[in-house]
């Protein structure tokens, strides 16, 4: 049997590594390789198929957004609205340890799974020389969540991905033990002045709130973008019928597996690229013109129960 490090590649982060990982990349494969912060499963962000194979080889989604890694600011304002706090957070702290959580451009080219289906993104542009070596080389903005399986310890080194993830990554980038070994400082910018601290890490709040001249506002349950939050901030704005094997004249059905419906989750039943795509569905039967949206059956097992979890709040 092949030893775990063995069936997941790893391989230096020299000139041919880099190019070898950018065109996995491109391609819409995974590559786990290093950031400053911890080591990142990336998949290009443009594409729900490569979202899902994330997921997949993480073992479940979250439904937390997915943070965009790009390689500088002007690639940042192609995907958000900047406003002068951004800019300013932006000057200090990028290329570096800081996400920003900003408004969604209304152009921006990104999977609905990225962002969770909020009008928000979450947007770093990394500092480690070889993150930023493989964004110029794939000269695409890449999703990267912690490269590990859903529930286990962040990666510091590429081995801790390899025995995490073992063949389920293709290929893994080493580029030595992270300097940073935290995940990144998460900052939402809110409207009125308001800014939070979503997530603590290496670039503290003091030093954020002497960039931005006043403290950090308190994080209340109402105004953050939560993972047990997401499924009733965006419902979908119709009523919502579980467990359909068919839909009614008035129902716009999302199917699963040999429920077709007007529009299917996965037609093979990977719940992975099911979870991928549960929140563009959902987009799609709130813009029909149908009243009410029925959902095909979603096997309670796996990443099969968190998509049923958000799908019982968005029926709620």
């Amino acid at each position: 049997m092949a030893d775990k490090h063995e069936a997941a590649q790893i391989r230096a982060a020299d000139p041919a590594g880099i190019a070898a990982a950018a065109a996995v990349l491109r391609d819409g494969g995974l590559v786990a390789l290093p950031t400053e912060t911890v080591y990142g499963l990336a998949a290009r962000a443009d594409r729900a198929e490569a979202v899902a194979a994330i997921y997949r080889a993480k073992g479940r989604p979250d439904f937390n957004p997915l943070i965009v890694h790009v390689p500088s600011v002007a690639a940042a304002k192609t995907l958000a609205e900047f406003d002068h706090r951004a800019d300013a957070l932006a000057a200090a702290f990028w290329p570096g340890a800081l996400t920003l959580v900003l408004p969604l451009r209304a152009d921006a080219r990104v999977a609905s799974a990225v962002t969770a289906g909020l009008p928000t993104i979450a947007l770093r542009c990394p500092a480690h020389s070889v993150m930023r070596a493989v964004l110029d080389a794939s000269a695409v903005p890449l999703a990267a969540p912690s490269a590990n399986r859903s529930g286990g310890v962040s990666p510091t080194r590429a081995e801790h991905v390899a025995a995490s993830l073992g063949s389920a990554v293709p290929l893994i980038l080493d580029g030595g033990a992270c300097a940073a070994g935290l995940e990144s400082t998460i900052v939402a910018l809110r409207d009125g002045g308001i800014w939070q601290i979503l997530r603590p890490g290496p670039i503290s709040e003091a030093q954020i709130a002497a960039v931005l001249g006043r403290e950090a506002d308190a994080v209340t349950s109402a105004a953050i973008e939560a993972p047990g939050q997401l499924a009733s901030h965006y419902a979908p704005g119709k009523p919502v019928r579980l467990n359909a094997a068919s839909a009614a004249d008035d129902e716009f059905l999302i199917g699963f597996g040999p429920v077709a419906g007007d529009l299917s989750l996965s037609p093979t039943g990977d719940l992975a690229q099911a979870a991928a795509g549960l929140y563009a569905a959902l987009h799609a039967g709130a813009a029909s013109p149908k009243p009410r949206i029925a959902v095909a059956t979603i096997p309670e097992e796996g990443i099969g129960a968190a998509i049923n979890d958000r799908l019982r709040r968005a029926a709620a």
